[in-house]
């Protein structure tokens, strides 16, 4: 199924083509290509809009997952009964917060990479809420990021690495 990458900000320039060719072989690890994804690149004001409405904080911040299917457990991929609930959902990444968090010498599309693989983890029923599903979630991250610096060369760090 398909990965609808849409860029709806104009504060930081994004080339779409790296991040797709990324996160679809992040899908291809985690066997979940054959769902639909959308993954939505706003600027601060429009993530920090969306973060206060759905988690009552008025802050930017860098990502937002949006599940189709709730109350998936850690790790857990749907069965869907009908052919249009093959879908897992919608990231929202905050491009403009993610690119004034960068370090000095990180690659902006990594960061993006590793970010947008992240909310894909929240989508798949990943927290990090306590330290012992932190613990679940940040394995898989790596795992995942492991793999696909396996296939691309790329050697990325969890996003969640420093919460606990």
């Amino acid at each position: 199924m398909s990965l609808v990458l849409r860029n709806l900000q104009r504060a930081i320039p994004l080339r779409r083509v790296p991040l797709r060719q990324r996160m679809e072989i992040v899908r291809s690890i985690l066997g979940v290509q054959k769902f639909d994804l959308g993954i939505i690149c706003v600027d601060n004001k429009s993530i920090q809009h969306i973060n206060r409405i759905y988690r009552e904080k008025n802050l930017p911040t860098d990502v937002l997952s949006f599940p189709f299917h709730e109350n998936l457990k850690a790790g857990e991929i749907p069965q869907p009964d009908f052919p249009e609930d093959y879908n897992l959902g919608d990231i929202f990444l905050g491009v403009e917060y993610i690119f004034q968090q960068c370090k000095e010498n990180e690659d902006y599309y990594d960061a993006l990479t590793v970010t947008a693989t992240h909310g894909l983890c929240h989508l798949l029923g990943f927290t990090h809420s306590t330290e012992a599903t932190w613990q679940k979630m940040y394995q898989k991250e790596k795992q995942v990021l492991e793999e696909l610096g396996q296939r691309t060369g790329l050697r990325l760090q969890p996003l969640s690495r420093d919460l606990f």
